[in-house]
């Protein structure tokens, strides 16, 4: 719904009218802060239990994926579940999650607006990509034969949605943000979205040159038996 009177509400596009909207009562460094702290926290526990826990030695480049993993199933079950299971209270809610999403929709405010791709995209990764997240960082842990198909199934996951995410806010003319603005636009937009493509588009490549080695071998076992037989 449209009003002429200005907005009460700092989302675009302007115009919106939202009767419901409490504004945050934690300051915007309180909100990354605590975000990124956990995060971190998850980074530390996981490097600290790659190399341990491990049954056979990671090296470092498969610990940092693990890492990566784990801050994924962090982010999706727990962050996006949020939204998945209260993106209809969110906008008058001042739960910390609640909180974290009212601010990250200054750069996106479909999250504020019941958006039905939003709303099934991040169920989707909440019920898929955080379990199998966890998964993965376990199958490695103990080397289950199915770790490197699981890292391709999340990763490519990963980057399907957020490639839609990307172009139907493209397709909508980059209406739901301030265009440009260095924190909302560049960071939150753009930039923490950009890592589910960049990242899972290294792990994709990781996980195919693995997976084609691996069946390379088996080929290569399977004629010389076939050799030996003839």
């Amino acid at each position: 719904m449209a009003t002429d009177a200005s907005p009460l509400h700092p989302y675009w596009p302007r115009h919106l009218r939202l009767d419901n909207f409490v504004p945050n009562d934690r300051p915007t460094w309180h909100i990354l802060a605590g975000l990124f702290s956990v995060s971190g926290v998850l980074v530390v526990t996981t490097w600290l239990l790659s190399g341990r826990a491990a049954v056979i030695p990671l090296g470092t480049w498969r610990r940092l994926s693990l890492c990566w993993f784990a801050v994924c199933g962090f982010i999706h079950m727990v962050i996006e579940g949020w939204f998945s299971l209260y993106h209809e209270d969110i906008l008058g809610d001042q739960a910390f999650l609640s909180q974290l999403w009212k601010e990250y929709a200054k750069g996106d405010s479909r999250y504020i607006l019941n958006d039905n791709f939003t709303i099934c995209m991040e169920t989707i990764t909440a019920c898929l990509w955080g379990p199998l997240s966890i998964w993965v960082v376990v199958a490695f842990l103990y080397q289950q034969p199915l770790r490197f198909v699981l890292q391709l199934v999340v990763s490519v996951g990963q980057i399907y949605g957020d490639v839609l995410y990307f172009l139907t806010e493209y397709q909508d003319g980059f209406q739901h943000g301030e265009l440009g603005h260095p924190l909302y636009f560049w960071f939150y937009f753009v930039f923490m979205n950009a890592l589910w493509l960049v990242l899972p588009g290294i792990l994709v490549l990781d996980s195919v040159k693995q997976l084609s080695h691996a069946q390379s071998l088996l080929d290569t076992k399977a004629t010389k038996a076939k050799s030996k037989k003839s």
